[in-house]
């Protein structure tokens, strides 16, 4: 690497590169969006006030972990990401480059962040949980200019050669740069003290690129732009009702940022962000009470995690429950949370006190929102094949149902909606929706409508509307079953038809190859089940006979009669909730030719 530090003031124009080029891909308006204006607000506006705190848990593997926590306000974050966008520049990562960030939720992680948006340099996040063959290819695909992460993550670019081909530059959070360029604390040094010139972007001009998790394909790199967190950030003002002043337990790296810019606090657990049903809840729970949180945000894999946790055993026969009552809002997002798992959470907040199901994806969050009361009454519907309802779109945004297609649509047109009712895909307008993938032109094209000067996006879910509105899920697209005999099943109202059995803890339907009567290839529904290994549970005639009969009082399921038991679904890292049905299906298939 040839990029060395220098005292020359930073510039925030940008780049004349082929990133650049990119950046300005969809430049069609006055420079005027950074997200980090927010952060400016709440250093002029409350400038000693929290804004960051870490939980950091230290101690032997004999001995009780002490809990500790690093702080800083929002006027020090300010600062300091000012001059580490200094700093940045004096190394040469300036506007329009782009650089991957592998760092721990940590007080660097966010001075970093910021640092890097007030430079108009363009963070490339990714989720680590998507495996090593992954992320080079992330790596390959967004091409970027420099590295920066933990020394850990600089070790494995090293070993996989993630960003060979070009990264000119690398700095080191939290130790030594043994593995080239230099560390954080060397680009603060060389850092000005001096309020930094914050770039101003167009207001769809790329941001970041925020890689999808793959859990239900091949990862793509979302364009963000300022225009997008805008429109996050006002959705969780505006239909979330978060003021300044509040405190957020945040258990989601991207999620905390928006913190500071509400002009509330983040909180940071100690917990592997990638892998949120290892957490410890009592470290969670201690994190609560020291800062007294208002907000939560927690995926489901930790909703059930913490309900479970929250029954405590007392000193008597009664187990004790635990209380958060310093809580007012839980916001829940990333897969549907179980029923169940949301009853047991709620028993630890206050009477009237909700959990908020959203609806989204990378390419577009939030889109809908439920709460948990109305979400309780909705539970004889879900169990008999209606679906998951996830609610009314938020303030802006445009639910559609359009007919299932594996086609490109290039122009919208409303003869395209289904009436109420009709299962079909899920499409959707509104600010938070990205309008391209990173160098994705194919995935572009088949997720995006052009409607006149905005862009709708194909969820690549299927559900419909009721009669009032509401949007309920059916599952993916993907994961649909269109039988030979042209019956069509969906994952989700035929999965949580058996989930109903006391015995199935989950099920995937997926479509198993078979010969039919004429000797012709035949595709047929089958259904894996995991059962509830807490239970003695019955493998014989007698689980099989009360499984078809489930399958015939259901049209959902009616003609399902393939059965197959499955001693633990592969499920997704991140949410432990997002069952891999393509890794079921091959094992499916080859058990039924066995």
């Amino acid at each position: 690497m040839s990029a060395s530090l220098t005292t020359s003031p930073a510039s925030n124009k940008p780049a004349s590169n082929e990133s650049h080029n990119d950046l300005n891909s969809d430049n069609k308006n006055t420079a005027s969006a950074n997200l980090c204006r927010h952060l400016n607000g709440a250093a002029k506006n409350s400038p000693t006030e929290l804004a960051v705190a870490v939980q950091t848990a230290s101690g032997s593997f004999f001995s009780a972990k002490t809990l500790q926590y690093q702080e800083i306000s929002f006027l020090e974050l300010d600062k300091q990401s000012d001059r580490i966008a200094h700093g940045l520049g004096a190394y040469g990562i300036k506007r329009g480059m782009k650089a991957v960030l592998m760092v721990t939720p940590s007080v660097d992680f966010f001075t970093l962040t910021f640092a890097l948006f007030k430079a108009g340099v363009v963070p490339i996040l990714v989720d680590p949980g998507m495996g090593v063959k992954n992320l080079k290819q992330c790596f390959i695909e967004s091409e970027p200019d420099a590295f920066i992460g933990i020394p850990k993550a600089h070790l494995a670019r090293k070993l996989f050669s993630w960003g060979k081909s070009s990264v000119t530059h690398l700095v080191t959070v939290g130790g030594r740069s043994l593995l080239g360029g230099v560390t954080l604390e060397e680009i603060a040094e060389h850092g000005s003290s001096e309020a930094y010139e914050m770039a101003w972007l167009d207001e769809d001009e790329m941001a970041a690129i925020l890689f999808t998790s793959g859990s239900t394909g091949t990862p793509k790199g979302v364009v963000y732009s300022h225009k997008m967190f805008e429109a996050q950030i006002s959705a969780l003002r505006d239909d979330y009702g978060i003021k300044p002043g509040e405190r957020d337990l945040a258990t989601f790296p991207l999620f905390s940022l928006f913190g500071p810019a509400l002009g509330m606090a983040s909180i940071i657990p100690e917990m592997d962000a990638s892998k949120p049903i290892t957490a410890n809840p009592d470290y969670l729970f201690a994190a609560i009470e020291k800062y007294q949180c208002s907000n939560m945000f927690v995926n489901p894999a930790l909703i059930e995690r913490l309900g479970q946790a929250g029954v405590q055993e007392g000193g008597g026969d009664e187990p004790s429950q635990h209380k958060l009552p310093s809580i007012k809002r839980v916001i829940s997002a990333g897969a549907p949370a179980t029923i169940s798992s949301i009853e047991h959470f709620s028993k630890m907040l206050n009477d009237g006190v909700e959990v908020l199901n959203s609806y989204g994806a990378t390419e577009s969050l939030p889109l809908s929102k439920m709460g948990s009361q109305a979400l309780f009454d909705t539970t004889d519907i879900t169990d008999n094949g209606g679906g998951i309802c996830v609610g009314d779109a938020i303030n802006g945004v445009d639910i559609a149902i359009i007919a299932i297609t594996e086609q490109p649509i290039t122009y919208w047109s409303d003869s395209l909606r289904l009436e109420a009712g009709q299962i079909g895909e899920i499409v959707v307008k509104g600010p938070m929706v990205s309008k391209r993938y990173y160098r994705r032109d194919s995935a572009t094209e088949q997720a995006k409508i052009q409607d006149g000067e905005q862009t709708r996006h194909r969820m690549g879910d299927l559900g419909y509307l009721d009669s009032e509105g509401k949007l309920w899920m059916c599952g993916r697209k993907a994961h649909r079953v269109d039988a030979s005999n042209g019956k069509r099943y969906y994952s989700i109202p035929v999965e949580r038809i058996f989930n109903t059995h006391p015995q199935v803890k989950r099920s995937a339907l997926v479509g198993v190859e078979v010969n039919g009567q004429s000797g012709a290839s035949e595709i047929v529904p089958l259904l894996c089940l995991e059962l509830d290994k807490s239970l003695s549970c019955s493998l014989g005639a007698g689980l099989y006979a009360e499984l078809n009969a489930i399958a015939e009082q259901h049209s959902q399921t009616l003609g399902i009669k393939r059965f197959l038991i499955h001693p633990e679904f592969p499920v997704d890292i991140r949410h432990n909730a997002k069952i891999f049905r393509e890794k079921l299906a091959v094992w499916a298939q080859n058990k039924h030719k066995e």
